[in-house]
């Protein structure tokens, strides 16, 4: 455990992951560091002043109005208004009624494809498109966010994953009329918009493409005030299987409940769509997902199922799933994720409704606010997609192809421009962290302040918080989520170099110093009131502080070295499992064998059971017609 001095009072903040050899624990270890050595006289001021709150200048004067951060003072708050403009498709399957003239486009679409083939650069036409981009589309989850604004006062952890799981599975119910696609977002596209809550809270979504070959999108959520925040990347991908094709999201969202410094990640299921050459088109959702919070061990498993082919419509849309705490079976969960779901718990057999949907559910929709469409900016998606949302909306479908394809073009030849100038597009909100996760630039992961912290509100795509008064520089982005380890073993080696008690050289890299020379900022304790909080730690030597940060960097490092060096063994056996050659003593049976494994008479076996079933599910839909 590192303790704060008056010397080196703690800075920066991050949560470190790390994994332990034959544990998969994670240690969420706190760092601070200091940019500026504090003189003696600041020395003899601390002790009044550790672990107190933030004691500036400002809380003298209690008629200093509400501020932001320096660096943000000329950041202008952009204006929203309620949009309330939904489509709600009928419940159970989701069907399409395709047109005469649009089944030949679905043939010519077929053509260009072959089984297995990815549908990424396949152009599609505009009558199956929802005229709304796919970061609008990832927004749907948010509409029930005050259900995690819950999990974050719930003090039991099950009860928490209930509620949590209970959000989840508030995200699928809205469905289009009919069958319909988003727009494929373009590289560069970002979309923003925020739900107002009962309680006066916000909660911002932010989203931008960041890579289109392949297609990566990348949003971030943040409702400090109620406790939650969640990033994400998703990458999308499509499979076309002949008469069916799936659209897989390939990514896990990461949710952190701030007071708790709990972790919650989740998977998504994939689309299924089938009927495209014969029968009814339709779609729906299927796969294992997985919600898990490695803190607390709790962990949910939900199976979305597919409709079976002589299922009726009880079999249509339905999850099955279980909470479970390490091995142990707690509940389980069954119904329709578009109606209703219900939780069982395992030792009492008591049962209750989860989640379901109905007028009383779609009533208690939080109001989604976004940006007036004139004050958009060019590449905002709605904006962006104007004329073809409205030549879909006037179902003129040859507009909507035109308007379309000059979108297109110009993204085709925005990329040849960047490949002739050997250059790379840069998201402005996003950038990669050192584990290849798409994480905001400006995100905030700090617990919200009452005593300091007023609101948030988003300016220039970025996520601001008032406060009542200036407080110390925030740390923003990956620093807050994963370790600086550079800058952390940097430091570790200076402080070995250098005589203990020497000031630390400034310049450099430099962060702005704290208002107040007297502030010393110690951990905080979110459940404690830090007034009263004793005021030992300062008579530490700093020497002593910095000779135990550097003990726990080491460490950290080792542990993460060994971890690396199992990694790399696991992998190196894959691979000699991989190319290794085929036994020497191999029978002529199997030479007769296609891929060394299966027989050229299962093959033939295998094609006249499926002619055979091809014929008779054939008939079946001919009689049951």
């Amino acid at each position: 455990m590192v303790y704060p001095s008056a010397k080196y009072p703690l800075q920066y903040s991050a949560f470190v992951p790390v994994r332990r050899a034959g544990n998969s624990t994670l240690i969420f270890a706190r760092f601070r560091l200091l940019e500026k050595y504090l003189d003696a006289d600041s020395q003899n001021e601390a002790p009044n002043a550790v672990m107190s709150g933030l004691e500036s200048e400002s809380e003298s004067d209690p008629a200093e109005p509400a501020q932001e951060d320096v660096v943000d003072q000329q950041c202008v708050e952009t204006s929203y208004v309620p949009f309330t403009e939904e489509e709600f498709g009928e419940q159970g399957e989701q069907v399409e009624e395709l047109a005469e003239e649009n089944k030949s486009l679905i043939w010519c679409i077929v053509k260009q494809v072959r089984p297995g083939m990815d549908l990424s650069k396949v152009v599609l036409p505009t009558f199956i498109l929802e005229p709304r981009s796919f970061l609008d589309k990832l927004s749907d989850s948010y509409y029930h966010a005050d259900l995690l604004s819950k999990a974050v006062q719930e003090d039991d952890a099950f009860t928490r994953m209930k509620l949590v799981v209970q959000w989840y599975l508030s995200s699928f119910y809205k469905k289009p009329k009919g069958l319909k696609k988003p727009y494929n977002p373009i590289l560069g596209e970002r979309f923003r918009c925020y739900w107002q809550h009962p309680s006066g809270s916000r909660t911002f979504y932010i989203a931008e493409q960041v890579s289109h070959h392949p297609p990566v999108s990348a949003f971030y959520v943040t409702n400090r005030e109620d406790g939650f925040s969640i990033t994400c990347s998703i990458l999308a991908k499509s499979k076309f299987y002949g008469n069916s094709t799936s659209a897989v999201l390939e990514g896990a969202a990461t949710m952190t409940l701030l007071p708790r410094g709990e972790c919650y990640t989740a998977t998504t299921p994939y689309a299924h769509c089938k009927g495209i050459l014969m029968g009814t088109l339709s779609m729906e959702l299927g796969g294992k997902i997985n919600i898990e919070c490695e803190n607390t061990g709790y962990r949910t498993e939900l199976e979305f199922k597919l409709k079976p082919f002589l299922g009726g419509a009880d079999a249509t849309n339905v999850v099955v799933g279980k909470i479970k705490l390490g091995k142990e079976t707690l509940a389980t969960i069954n119904g329709h994720w578009d109606k209703e779901c219900r939780v069982k718990d395992s030792k009492t057999g008591e049962e209750t409704v989860l989640f379901k949907v109905d007028a009383e559910t779609r009533s208690k929709r939080l109001t989604r606010y976004m940006v007036p469409l004139d004050l958009q900016e060019p590449n905002e998606s709605q904006r962006l997609w104007q004329r073809v949302s409205e030549a879909i909306a006037n179902e003129d479908q040859v507009a909507a192809t035109e308007e379309k394809t000059v979108l297109e073009e110009r993204q085709r030849a925005d990329a040849k421009e960047r490949l002739s100038s050997d250059s790379v597009h840069m998201p402005d909100l996003f950038e990669l962290d050192s584990y290849g996760q798409w994480l905001y630039k400006y995100a905030d992961l700090r617990p919200w302040d009452s005593r300091n912290d007023v609101r948030q509100y988003e300016c220039q795509f970025k996520v601001l918080t008032q406060t009542r008064h200036k407080s110390v520089p925030i740390v923003h982005g990956a620093e807050m989520i994963h370790p600086l380890r550079s800058s952390i073993e940097t430091l570790s080696r200076t402080q070995r170099q250098s005589p203990a008690g020497q000031p630390l050289p400034s310049g450099g890299s430099a962060v702005p110093k704290a208002k107040n020379k007297s502030l010393v900022l110690a951990p905080r304790d979110t459940n404690s009131d830090s007034s009263q909080s004793p005021q030992g730690a300062v008579k530490r030597s700093s020497s002593s502080a910095i000779k135990q940060l550097t003990l726990a960097v080491d460490q950290v490092n080792r542990v993460l070295e060994q971890h690396t060096r199992q990694l790399n063994e696991i992998s190196q056996r894959l691979e000699r499992m991989q190319y290794s050659p085929p036994p020497s003593n191999m029978s002529a049976h199997s030479l007769h064998m296609l891929g060394g494994g299966v027989s050229q008479s299962t093959v033939i076996k295998s094609l006249i059971y499926a002619l055979i079933g091809l014929a008779f599910s054939l008939i079946l839909r001919w009689l049951f017609k």
